[in-house]
């Protein structure tokens, strides 16, 4: 904690800190560029709702881009507070959202159309309980890790099946983010002390949450791609101010 500045929520609760100093530019934040850092992603989920509502994609997707969102605004609680309650405000939407790109990425062609919906919900449901009352640790990250395995076989066969050049770029941008911000996550956690000593603290948690808004859209943006081609929409990626890419598609009269 910064010299002089005293805590507004109390001891830390919460299992995790990052590497970065805690209330050192206000008594409200306890960690500062942790919790600002989530900005991006909620302005990038509130395009792509703006984008998917003014098309009238499919209610999933707008259901997607408002998930984005709330675990953005989780997530500033989270860093914000460093307490167990906001914790969970961050994890248990990290499963939800999870579970809802594995609906979007398998539904297609899952013969039993109800099954998986309610299966997933259940599953997501018991999550949020079981985990409201214990604390998983490194049981929490190895079990987001299997989850997100779970979609890389569907996402890699949505890529091979993908023609068009842009769509795939915004793929190749998804995978790279991933990776880059991967790696500042991990350095973050596991070269704190040798960071801490360094006159500047590169950020690495907050380059992580930059990233990964970054990440998300991009994936967003290519399962509106892949699904539009599915459904004979003729998508495009079109670039905002050339350089923010979204979907634009052309429905039949029918449709």
């Amino acid at each position: 904690m910064a010299d002089g500045i005293s805590s507004f929520w109390g001891p830390v609760t919460s299992t995790i800190e990052c590497c970065e100093e805690n209330y050192a530019y206000s008594s409200y934040i306890a960690e500062f560029y942790n919790t600002i850092s989530n900005v991006p992603g909620i302005l990038l989920a509130l395009i792509g709702l703006v984008n998917a509502l003014r098309q009238r994609f499919e209610k999933r997707f707008s259901i997607l881009h408002i998930s984005n969102m709330i675990l953005a605004i989780g997530s500033m609680l989270y860093h914000a507070t460093l307490q167990h309650v906001q914790q969970q405000s961050d994890e248990t939407p990290m499963v939800w959202e999870i579970l809802l790109y594995m609906y979007i990425l398998y539904s297609p062609d899952w013969h039993y159309r109800s099954t998986m919906p309610t299966f997933l919900f259940l599953y997501g449901a018991a999550f949020a309980v079981v985990h409201a009352f214990l604390r998983f640790g490194i049981g929490f990250k190895v079990h987001y890790v299997i989850l997100c395995l779970l979609c890389i076989p569907r996402m890699y066969k949505y890529y091979i099946h993908t023609e068009d050049i842009a769509a795939k770029r915004i793929a190749k941008w998804y995978v790279a983010t991933i990776l880059v911000g991967s790696v500042c996550w991990f350095c973050d956690r596991v070269f704190c002390k040798t960071i801490s000593q360094w006159p500047v603290n590169p950020q690495g948690h907050a380059l992580w949450h930059v990233f990964m808004s970054f990440n998300s859209y991009c994936a967003n943006t290519f399962l509106m791609f892949c699904r539009a081609q599915q459904r004979g929409w003729n998508p495009k990626v079109i670039y905002f101010l050339g350089v923010l890419p979204y979907v634009k598609i052309e429905k039949p009269k029918a449709q």
